[in-house]
């Protein structure tokens, strides 16, 4: 079997998408879903529309830029829908769709481990930094 050239990967890589290839738009994507706060908002939504300061409450420590700005995204990325009710305060709330739900299998078995796990990561880091104290500076 041949060996593809670069430029005949790069022209795959147009023509169907390939997280591999530098210029595949599939990586923004998977750079974007990676995002801790990204995850937390799909889990927050998981049960139904909620409004910004629902979700806000829910997510502890994400400031409201950081909110704002990755609700935009995720609502571009079709990933999520914004709904404004007029009303004195104005109303916005957020909900998935259909999209942003067939997400939801991944995110949550990936929140389910960390948590299940993190006692073990803990443990690991701690083995490692006696080993490498000049890596005991990571968060």
């Amino acid at each position: 079997m041949a060996t593809a050239t670069a430029a005949q990967r790069r022209r795959k890589a147009r023509e169907g998408f390939d997280a591999f290839m530098a210029v595949c738009p599939s990586r923004q994507l998977l750079d974007r879903l990676a995002d801790k706060w990204v995850s937390l908002i799909l889990c927050a939504l998981e049960d139904g529309e909620r409004r910004y300061s629902e979700i806000a409450r829910t997510i502890a420590g994400v400031s409201q830029k950081m909110l704002t700005q990755t609700l935009r995204n995720l609502e571009r990325d079709g990933v999520l829908v914004r709904s404004i009710t007029p009303a004195v305060p104005v109303r916005v709330s957020y909900r998935l769709t259909p999209l942003g739900e067939s997400l939801l299998p991944v995110v949550r078995a990936i929140k389910a481990w960390a948590e299940q796990n993190m006692s073990e990561v803990q443990a690991a880091r701690r083995r490692y930094d006696v080993r490498h104290p000049e890596g005991s500076k990571l968060p």
